[in-house]
């Protein structure tokens, strides 16, 4: 049986794991009876909600005697650390761009590695269907991309195909029989190689790790790419790192491979195959599991480093413990520790005190989705502003610094350059329109600059702006950028709120809570009209008097509250204030900094 294996890559909602569905539907992966659901390879409930691939997934597909693994990778910056090392598994990349959009941030970013690699892409130009579709200019795009990324002469001259993923059809030519997927399919057959490592089926084996996950039965496995030999469960292997350290021995006691959506276990792994191998219990990505004779590793793709930073604590409000059943310090830094097992991304240090600890990792939605795990799992924590991570280098400090793409309509560009540029300290890239009325904007921007930004960006442009993100450089600090400018109502009794007195409250700024919900001293309650922190009453009824006449008594109609999103609100908050998070809800409250919060934070400014 032929052996081929193939990695998808595409931006954000550009429909790339609708298309795995499609090839897994019609090459027989499902019985035609099987009950599967929509975005079969998204298995991660936050992934099924907000319609985001965040764990790089393998599979397999069989066509006319050809295995094809393919690997869905994720379409978030914040993620990209996985789709680095998952281009290391694979012969060839699937480059899956919007025939609207064209070519996007997380589309450049991994397409960049996958070039660099030598890997031979294949486009597919998909949604060729909807109304506002330009494919000949997105294929134009793409080919400026790849010129731009430095691809070579047999790179450049690349294959594509017109596709609609939910339709589940793939032609050469636009005006094709639009049927199924049978180009797709005998395209990566014929312009993907197939491993090289085929050729090495008698040396010692060798594999690097590339993924790394947990299982409650059989323990620790990972996954990679079989660079050479053969493997059998049983055998004796070790592990070693980059630099060919030794980190430990071990017996494989189960080798799994990718059968359509599921692993079946299998009693022998061959070189170039996509297999997992269970038994180790220190090995991590980027180690190299190897035969006992073999001295040699593998040459990894370092761990990206972190660039953003959160402080995560017991929840010490007087709320805490009404929602979750894992409050304790102790038991939040046991989660935490198992999640940086298995997601090589992020880092756990605990602070001086012992009560919090300083968590960094790739982005803010990273953050974002780690929390919401943890609440769902009954956790009630306290988190702080995210902080950007610092780099000293030939005693220059440089800062993370990120290339940000807006589309927006024309009226708000202005708005946007300004923010974006100005208060910001960002550099303007590019300038150019993006359709009718439609202008994109290409921006180099410090990450400090962008906490907290979006919500602000909605607002300049009444809701009708995209904006994307991805880690460009580290360059020189910047100096000061100007945090929130608008100061917050702050809630000075304990108790449940009164619709009187938010009434009375609306015309001093947004409200964040409604009636009859339970407050405490510190408590931010909502947004002040102006620039500085007020305290507020929101328990203040109406004096009561027993006369009654026609006018007295108005009625109360409140506007309904602002209700943030976790994500919202990580950005939302200030250095001196946290966000509460319980399984059923998210507020916002003032904080007193401990002397070595302020140190640091005097420090990082």
């Amino acid at each position: 049986m032929e052996l081929r294996n193939i990695a998808i890559i595409a931006h954000v909602d550009h429909g790339k794991t609708t298309l795995v569905d499609e090839l897994l539907k019609q090459s027989g992966a499902f019985r035609e009876n099987q009950a599967v659901s929509e975005r079969a390879m998204d298995s991660n409930d936050i992934e099924r909600e907000r319609g985001i691939t965040i764990l790089a997934k393998a599979t397999s597909v069989e066509w006319n005697g050809n295995r094809i693994n393919i690997v869905d990778t994720p379409g978030h910056a914040d993620f990209g650390g996985e789709v680095e090392r998952i281009l290391n598994m694979v012969d060839g990349v699937v480059l899956l761009v919007d025939a609207a959009e064209g070519p996007m941030p997380q589309t450049k970013f991994v397409t960049s590695k996958a070039l660099a690699l030598g890997l031979r892409p294949i486009v597919v130009l998909n949604k060729v269907d909807k109304p506002d579709a330009e494919p000949d200019r997105a294929l134009n795009e793409v080919f400026d991309l790849f010129a731009n990324l430095g691809a070579s002469d047999e790179q450049l001259d690349f294959p594509h195909l017109y596709a609609s993923g939910r339709a589940g059809w793939a032609d050469d030519s636009l005006d094709g029989p639009r049927k199924d997927l049978t180009a797709l399919f005998e395209l990566v057959v014929r312009h993907v190689p197939a491993p090289k490592q085929l050729a090495k089926a008698g040396e010692p084996f060798q594999m690097l790790a590339t993924t790394l996950s947990a299982d409650p039965f059989i323990g620790r496995i990972l996954t990679g790419r079989v660079e050479a030999g053969t493997l059998k469960v049983g055998a004796s292997l070790k592990a070693l790192t980059r630099t060919g350290e030794r980190i430990e021995q071990f017996r494989v006691t189960k080798i799994l491979a990718f059968r359509g959506l599921g692993q079946q276990p299998i009693d022998e792994a061959v070189a170039g195959d996509i297999v997992t191998i269970a038994g180790m219990t220190k090995a991590t990505v980027a180690d190299t599991l190897c035969d006992l004779s073999v001295d040699t590793a593998l040459p990894a793709q370092p761990i990206d480093p972190p660039t953003i930073s959160v402080t995560f604590g017991i929840n010490d409000s007087p709320l805490a413990g009404r929602d979750g059943n894992k409050v304790q310090s102790r038991v939040i830094r046991e989660r935490l520790m198992k999640e940086a097992e298995t997601n090589v991304a992020i880092r756990i240090e605990d602070t001086p005190g012992g009560e919090a600890f300083i968590v960094s990792g790739r982005g803010e939605l990273q953050m974002g989705v780690l929390i919401e795990n943890m609440r769902r799992e009954g956790f009630e924590l306290s988190i702080s502003r995210p902080r950007v991570i610092f780099r000293e280098e030939g005693g220059q400090r440089l800062e993370p610094i990120e290339e940000v793409i807006v589309d927006v309509d024309d009226e708000y560009s202005g708005a946007v350059i300004d923010k974006l540029t100005g208060e910001r300290k960002g550099d303007l890239v590019e300038m150019k329109p993006a359709g009718v009325g439609k202008t994109r904007i290409v921006a180099h921007v410090p990450s400090r600059g962008l906490i907290g930004y979006h919500g602000q960006f909605l607002t300049d442009t009444r809701g009708t702006g995209v904006l994307n993100r991805i880690f460009h450089d580290w360059a020189p600090h910047k100096g000061p950028i100007q945090g929130r400018r608008q100061g917050v109502l702050i809630s000075m009794e304990n108790g449940t709120s009164v619709a009187y007195a938010l009434w009375n409250l609306e015309e001093r700024g947004k409200m964040f809570i409604g009636a009859q919900e339970a407050v405490y001293v510190g408590m931010l309650i909502g947004e002040h009209s102006r620039d500085n922190d007020l305290e507020v009453n929101p328990l203040k009824g109406k004096k009561l008097t027993n006369v009654r006449a026609s006018g007295t008594d108005e009625a109360v109609r409140l506007t309904p509250p602002v209700r943030m999103s976790l994500e919202e609100a990580i950005a939302y908050i200030d250095d001196d204030e946290l966000v509460e998070v319980t399984p059923k809800i998210v507020r916002l409250r003032k904080r007193e900094l401990d002397p070595h919060e302020r140190k640091r934070q005097a420090r990082a400014e």
